[in-house]
């Protein structure tokens, strides 16, 4: 027997599935035509959260994480694409299972400038809403990041840069000098990031937070992971199934990235 439950969250679903649905042959990263010009731009790398047999949150109404941030990431990165001062791809064009480890592997062997890890959240109490922004940290800035941390995080890894034919003592220093730049680089987006939202979307209080999510962990690139809101939540799970909305979304994070690459000089952008 099927139940009316069942039929109403597929209802739910199907909006938004259709809205995510990639084209095929991947083009959902819209990569366009390599050039000499082109490849000099910054890579931005887009992590829509979970996928495939990982739904990620289940919203109050039956809609998946995963859906919700992938379409949120296509949005983003045809904005971007679209500015022209960007290479921006994503870490699955299609909705497929990426482990953690492999998003941060993937991240590290494509070059990318910048890592930005979309989300969308639950908790047991479905009052609470508003996006929020967050950056690795050895321990967490409060116990709900703590939580949302142990849910997101399925593996523990931390990659670090290679420095071939480096005595031991100075590799060890240079890569804490790197991890050192990487994080101030974070915490300059996570701060752009919470600013732009903040004039166009509602904010968690204190959305500024920090903690060890295994997909941030990248030591040479710069990483945030952004919460657009909680899917646990009627009012942010709703809007967050509307396109207007993830626009706006991904307007403020545009705003964001074209703010933390203005304050990079060693980053070229076009434009």
């Amino acid at each position: 027997m099927i139940h009316r439950r069942s039929l109403l969250a597929a209802a739910a679903l199907a909006p938004v599935a259709a809205q995510a649905a990639p084209p095929r042959l991947e083009a959902a990263n819209l990569r366009a035509p390599k050039s000499a010009a082109r490849a000099k731009l910054p890579l931005v790398l887009l992590d829509p959260g979970h996928g495939g047999k990982d739904p990620g949150a289940i919203g109050v109404s039956g809609t998946f994480e995963k859906h919700i941030a992938f379409a949120a990431a296509q949005e983003l990165q045809r904005q971007l694409l679209g500015a022209g001062r960007y290479r921006v791809e994503l870490t699955r064009g299609r909705d497929v299972f990426v482990p953690l480890e492999d998003r941060v592997g993937d991240a590290e062997r494509r070059g990318a400038a910048l890592f930005v890890s979309m989300h969308a959240d639950a908790l047991t109490d479905h009052a609470v809403r508003g996006a929020s922004v967050y950056t690795l940290g050895a321990t967490a800035s409060d116990a709900q990041t703590a939580a949302l941390a142990r849910r997101e995080n399925s593996a523990d890894r931390f990659g670090g840069p290679a420095f071939a034919d480096t005595p031991p003592e100075v590799a060890r220093i240079l890569a804490s000098l790197v991890r050192q730049e990487t994080r101030a680089g974070s915490a300059r987006m996570a701060r752009s990031v919470v600013g732009e939202l903040g004039r166009d979307v509602g904010l968690l209080q204190n959305p500024s937070r920090h903690a060890g999510f295994v997909v941030l962990k990248a030591a040479d690139i710069p990483s945030i992971l952004v919460e657009m809101g909680f899917m646990s939540n009627p009012v942010d799970e709703a809007a967050l199934r509307k396109a207007d909305h993830r626009g706006r979304i991904a307007g403020a994070m545009h705003r964001a990235i074209d703010a933390y690459f203005a304050q990079v000089p060693t980053l070229r952008v076009a434009g």
